[in-house]
């Protein structure tokens, strides 16, 4: 079982469990060892600890710079979609007359489709939406190249399809980012392990230092949690905890949709208005 099969409320409780039992084990652990060793220095186990948990901070900051690089990433990828389909939807008028209608209802239900798959991001619909936006793709490629290939309308090779071929690119690009890029399951491994190792060894310092359970440890098993359950968040953006701003893909998609009434209305000739 991988990590990205635990939600992000189950991955909390077991983190702050994990931390609780890690360091009632170290204080046992210590009070074994103390009552056969009372000459260990205090000093000595306290530096190891607290190398123990730098390290443990330093692997848990470059984990976040990790995934909220990816997050800003997201939110990045989110504007560069929008603006190419905006610039290839506008290319589009190069087409002839006769397939522009055709392209501008392509163009409208791609964007919708991406605006509705970033609402409800549940597993079925977002394959349901990839199998559609490829689909959509290869009908805009195919109209593009069969006029490309008739040599009657140059703009069409020179401006559209290169705008078009952009739009699949970071189309492309996003789902990567979005849907398989993640934390190698390598370093939630090593985090976990540091995690516990670091733990243990602060129920061993207070076992060796001669105090007794604090009540704080739940609070330290918490804090924990709390970070271990932001940093699985921001790494997984279906979560919903952390979605990139769709804003930009929602103006994309009201632009298109007066486009479409702009046109229809043009079509339709100013008696019907």
């Amino acid at each position: 079982m991988g990590f990205e099969t635990i939600s992000i409320g189950s991955l909390f409780a077991i983190t702050a469990v994990l931390v609780v039992i890690a360091i009632e084990a170290g204080y046992w652990a210590g009070h074994a060892v103390h009552r056969h060793r009372e000459n260990e220095k205090e000093s000595a186990v306290s530096t190891i600890v607290s190398a123990n948990m730098a390290l443990l901070a330093f692997v848990l900051a470059f984990t976040f710079a990790i995934v909220s690089n990816l997050y800003e990433a997201r939110k990045t990828l989110v504007r560069e979609d929008a603006n190419a389909i905006r610039t290839a939807f506008l290319r589009a008028d190069f087409l002839p007359e006769a397939d522009r209608g055709k392209v501008a209802e392509l163009f409208a239900e791609y964007v919708d489709l991406r605006v509705r798959m970033a609402q409800g991001p549940s597993p079925e619909s977002i394959r349901q939406g990839l199998i559609r936006s490829e689909r959509i793709h290869r009908q805009l490629w195919e109209m593009a190249i069969a006029h490309a290939r008739t040599g009657t309308n140059p703009p069409i090779p020179n401006l559209y399809i290169p705008a078009l071929n952009e739009m699949i690119r970071v189309y492309a690009l996003r789902v990567d980012i979005a849907l398989e890029t993640r934390l190698p399951r390598n370093i939630w491994l090593v985090q976990y392990t540091l995690l516990v190792l670091a733990m243990a060894g602060f129920g061993y310092q207070m076992a060796n230092a001669g105090s007794r359970r604090s009540w704080a440890t739940p609070c330290l098993a918490l804090s924990f949690a709390v970070v271990i359950a932001l940093i699985a968040s921001l790494d997984r953006p279906m979560s919903g905890y952390f979605t990139a701003p769709q804003q930009p893909m929602a103006d994309l998609q009201a632009e298109i949709a007066a486009a479409m009434q702009s046109r229809q209305r043009h079509q339709d000739g100013p008696g019907l208005e």
